[in-house]
């Protein structure tokens, strides 16, 4: 894992590549499905066994929560299994403490649960976590029954806070998604418990990706929810989360930073055991390149993306509102299409790790490329990138989609690499193991 505090990128584009055989990669398991997984694993009835989990700040985050929570667990980081002992939907401990650190899913899944469950629950979080966005969800579970009561030092709507719960005083509830999705998963994973036919409602507009994959993993664990209409789902009394063995995908938004040296460096890549019929929206990324001049096409080892014939990539219109994370991979490759590049459809990331649309074009900007910053996304022209000192702003995402930004353009380094420890800690590893055989 990088300790050191800064990463200086190795420059190492070639105007045309005549390299033929793909560039291989392997990437550690899916974040969002991991925690998804070890949620819903201590709500079904018995032990489940995870394999392919993700070890990272943010799992690590809610595996601790789990056993401060009382829960039975096996961890295995060095064969990526954990096994969780479920005790159907109830808490071991009526009263716990828990830090959530910087991982939303945590935070979000963790309160929603122990809202609607029974006990006193006192949740904090770190610095950055505490300025995000939680009042949708608390003022729910408010409506649901939970005394939300926010820590003196804290602010409303904010972590730190008390969960008083008594569990689930109605069976219907809105929920707006503007800020995060992760609000409406959170109670659709929790809806089953509520012991009578529960409706969740939607307000405000988000990339639905997410929730897709939250409703197919409820159903791989025995929980099947209706449509009703665009904008409300319903959970049917009566079922219960089922314990089971579960393979984690591997993570897609981490295998998008490799498929993003294809057009940028002109070499085909292939990230082993991604598929397109992935449950990540962020396979979406792969079309997007695609849109660009890539050509892509499923192998049985995974995903191959080739550059364009011609070592040209053109510039695109792209509503990114169901593969946000991948906003900054694209525009930190950007600068090199030949013609600009406008990203739409991504209000909701200014409120997560970093106010990401500013940031971006912050660091952009200092490398002399010019930038159109808007409300719901960017416009980035093309341009040769300066040297620059690219600040992270603890945010793992800038972390590694700026690293590509560098391949191919002398003088860009990294502050405080060590971020991206919250996903996928050895990135930087691996994105030299990479440049490695790529200049060997």
């Amino acid at each position: 894992m990088i300790t050191e505090k800064t990463y200086s990128v190795p420059f190492i584009y070639h105007t045309k590549s005549s390299r033929n055989t793909p560039i291989e990669a392997d990437v550690p398991g899916s974040k969002s499905i991991t925690n998804r997984a070890l949620l819903l694993a201590a709500l079904a009835e018995g032990t489940s066994r995870l394999e392919g989990v993700l070890f990272s700040d943010d799992s690590r985050h809610f595996l601790n929560c789990l056993r401060e929570l009382g829960f039975e667990t096996n961890i295995d980081e060095a064969g990526r299994r954990v096994s969780v002992r479920g005790l159907g939907g109830a808490a071991p401990l009526a009263e716990a403490s828990l830090y959530v650190g910087s991982a939303g899913t945590a935070a979000r899944f963790l309160t929603a649960w122990l809202g609607l469950s029974r006990g006193i629950y006192h949740m904090d979080a770190s610095e950055q976590m505490r300025r995000r966005p939680m009042a949708p969800l608390l003022n729910a579970l408010g409506e649901l029954g939970c005394e939300v009561i926010p820590s003196i030092d804290g602010r409303e709507g904010h972590f730190p806070f008390t969960l008083q719960a008594q569990g689930f005083h109605k069976n219907d509830i809105s929920v707006n998604i503007d800020s995060s999705s992760q609000f409406l998963s959170a109670l659709l994973i929790v809806s089953c418990l509520c012991g009578e036919d529960f409706t969740t409602r939607i307000e405000g507009t988000h990339g639905m990706s997410y929730i897709e994959m939250t409703v197919k993993m409820m159903e791989q664990f025995g929980v099947h929810i209706q449509r009703t209409g665009n904008r409300a789902f319903l959970t049917p009394a009566g079922q219960r989360y089922q314990p089971r063995d579960y393979q984690v995908e591997p993570d897609v938004s981490a295998a998008c930073y490799f498929y993003a040296m294809s057009p940028l460096l002109g070499i085909p890549v292939r990230v082993r055991h991604v598929q397109f019929d992935s449950m990540q929206g962020d396979v979406q990324f792969v079309r997007i390149l695609e849109q660009m001049g890539c050509h892509a096409c499923d192998t049985p080892e995974g995903i191959l993306v080739s550059p364009p014939p011609d070592g040209i990539f053109h510039g695109i219109t792209a509503d990114m509102s169901g593969c946000s994370d991948q906003a900054i991979t694209l525009a930190a490759i950007a600068p090199f299409a030949d013609s600009p590049t406008t990203i739409n459809g991504i209000k909701h990331i200014r409120c997560q790790e970093s106010d990401r649309i500013a940031a971006v074009c912050r660091e952009l900007s200092k490398m002399g490329i010019r930038c159109e910053e808007r409300e719901d996304g960017m416009t980035i022209h093309p341009g040769m990138p300066g040297p620059s000192l690219v600040k992270t702003y603890d945010d793992h995402r800038m972390a590694m989609g700026f690293s590509l930004t560098g391949l191919r353009s002398p003088g860009i380094v990294i502050a405080d690499p060590g971020c991206c420890r919250k996903t996928f800690e050895d990135y930087f590893e691996v994105f030299q193991q990479i440049i490695d055989s790529v200049t060997k």
